[in-house]
């Protein structure tokens, strides 16, 4: 397996999450609600899955793999774009984060994060598109075979370590809460 491999696999996860989203927006705007515990799912899987976990692995492993070869120049920008809208995204959601315990029925407040979760569908659909038949292809090329083993045990190993991180911190924080 390449490593692009994994990454599409994860992809058509968050396309998913994406879909979900998509449809949900519809319904929210008709009933003039939005749920908090959708909103809380929604955040924990964008944060954790797709930002520390996929895009962990696209940023510390792959883009910086690539970021050393000598691409082309369109290539480049290609990778800088990407990463440019990794960092988008996480302002999407550190915006739905900042609002989403205040009172939803406030009509800014409401419209502030559907159109974040409408933001979301958009970067993402766009987004993937480019890292699955863009970027990826054309990246492979600067990759050695021995390069691509080395990058699929990075991945390994750094899923093995994201989970348990995530889980340290949350008892680090309940026990900075029950002091």
């Amino acid at each position: 397996m390449k490593p692009r491999g994994p990454l599409m696999i994860e992809h058509r996860l968050i396309e998913k999450m994406i879909g979900i989203i998509e449809k949900k927006i519809p319904q929210i705007r008709k009933l003039k609600k939005i749920e908090p515990s959708f909103i809380d799912s929604v955040v924990d899987f964008m944060q954790t899955y797709t930002d520390k976990i996929h895009h962990g692995k696209e940023e510390d492993i792959y883009f910086r793999v690539c970021a050393n070869k000598n691409m082309n120049s369109q290539e480049s920008e290609l990778l800088s774009e990407l990463i440019e809208e990794h960092e988008l995204s996480r302002k999407v959601i550190d915006a739905i984060v900042q609002n989403k315990d205040k009172n939803l029925e406030d009509e800014g407040v409401f419209e502030l994060i559907v159109g974040k979760l409408h933001s979301l569908v958009k970067i993402y659909r766009d987004h993937i598109d480019k890292e699955d038949h863009l970027f990826f292809p054309e990246s492979e090329k600067y990759l050695s075979e021995i390069e691509q083993t080395k990058m699929l045990e990075e991945f390994l190993d750094f899923d093995k370590k994201v989970i348990h991180e995530k889980y340290r911190l949350v008892v680090e924080d309940l026990a900075k809460q029950s002091l």
